[in-house]
């Protein structure tokens, strides 16, 4: 009995002792079951925002003089004297060559005797006319005498006009011998010096006018380019253009004066496939020159809702398909595809997939994923857009 009283406490304890320890080892359970919520990923989005933006098309283009006037001689004869300097600038009816004016001098001087001789014989034959006219009247004459009268009267006048315009033709070559610019311009190099024979039928040029100041520029496009450009413009996606043009040196530099679209091509170059467009540009430097080799960049149209992204939130799979992860509304990652147009600086002009106040991934996106949920910060990534795109297809 009294061992079986002295058991019981001890019995009891144990029993104690049991139950704490598996209760314990039942929370610990119930914690390790419980999984730690992860926190939202941080990423950087750009936020896409409308705007207005020139389209520019980049083309390489030959300048042009905007007059040209290739010197000849009109008459034949010996180069007395130049009387310009080459390189200069020279005025409309500036004297250039003076030719040996001698014999045409001759030809006039014989021209005037032939006209005043004429006048002299057209004077007697008036006077015999008026005679034959009074006598017949009076009739003593016949009217065979009088007719003839008459006649010689009429050669006499049309011998006299023969001779003014004989004479009109040797005034003309004698000034002829006096070459003249025709237009106003930089005169080239002289081709003959002073003593060279030059023909009226000649084809080489004696020197070369040409107006620089302003300057033509001519510019072939692709027809392909030039179709899709008047597509999208007459089915309302983009606004004409104002038709500026800004020139690029040869250099790489950029030129000072910016110019205007004058002529949109009328034909196609059955070899080249281009239309030829041409633009005239102020050149009062002459820093222009006929034949020089330019990059045009020409503003042929404006996207009035132009959507920027950086391009870094653009990416492409192994076939070249773009697309873009949006940050949604609820905070999940939307992959969606998009089409590029072209690079605008470090971003891409995108025209379907993406819409205004799309919050596009751009910073961390090597560590989300579709349907992540994800913090989203927003960044300056190309925040600033260049003020006009290149029309170049990607």
């Amino acid at each position: 009995m009294d061992q079986r009283l002295q058991r019981t406490p001890l019995a009891l304890a144990a029993a104690a002792a049991l139950l704490c320890l598996g209760i314990g080892l039942s929370a610990c359970s119930s914690k390790s079951n419980e999984t730690p919520t992860a926190p939202a990923t941080d990423v950087g989005v750009f936020t896409v925002s409308a705007q207005s933006l020139p389209l520019t098309t980049e083309l390489p283009g030959r300048t042009v003089a905007l007059q040209s006037a290739e010197i000849r001689p009109q008459v034949s004869g010996i180069i007395q004297k130049r009387l310009f300097t080459e390189g200069s600038e020279v005025q409309a009816g500036q004297p250039l060559y003076q030719l040996d004016a001698a014999s045409y001098d001759a030809a006039v001087r014989s021209a005037e005797a032939d006209v005043a001789k004429a006048q002299a014989t057209l004077a007697a034959a008036r006077l015999t006319a008026q005679r034959q006219q009074a006598l017949r009247a009076a009739d003593a004459s016949s009217q065979q005498t009088l007719e003839d009268a008459q006649a010689a009267l009429k050669e006499d006048e049309a011998a006299l006009l023969s001779a003014q315009a004989t004479l009109a033709s040797a005034r003309i070559d004698l000034a002829r011998t006096r070459i003249t610019s025709p237009i106003a311009g930089r005169v080239d190099t002289s081709s003959v010096t002073e003593g060279a024979l030059v023909t009226a039928s000649q084809t080489t040029a004696l020197t070369t006018v040409q107006r620089l100041d302003p300057i033509n520029v001519d510019i072939p496009q692709s027809s392909v380019d030039l179709l899709k450009l008047r597509q999208q413009l007459g089915q309302g996606g983009l606004k004409d253009g104002s038709a500026r043009i800004r020139l690029v040196l040869e250099d790489g530099s950029a030129y000072a004066h910016e110019g205007t679209l004058k002529v949109n091509g009328v034909s196609v170059n059955t070899g080249t496939g281009a239309v030829t467009l041409r633009a005239t540009v102020p050149n009062p430097e002459h820093v222009l020159l006929p034949g020089m080799y330019v990059h045009a960049v020409l503003t042929q149209a404006v996207d009035p809702a132009a959507l920027l992204v950086p391009q870094a939130g653009v990416q492409r799979n192994a076939s070249g398909a773009a697309s873009a992860l949006v940050v949604g509304a609820d905070g999940k990652v939307e992959q969606r595809p998009v089409t590029v147009a072209q690079a605008i600086g470090n971003q891409w002009r995108v025209t379907q997939g993406l819409q205004a106040g799309d919050r596009v991934i751009v910073e961390g996106v090597a560590k989300v994923r579709p349907g992540q949920v994800v913090h989203a910060v927003p960044t300056a990534l190309g925040a600033s857009a260049p003020a006009a795109a290149s029309a170049a297809s990607r």
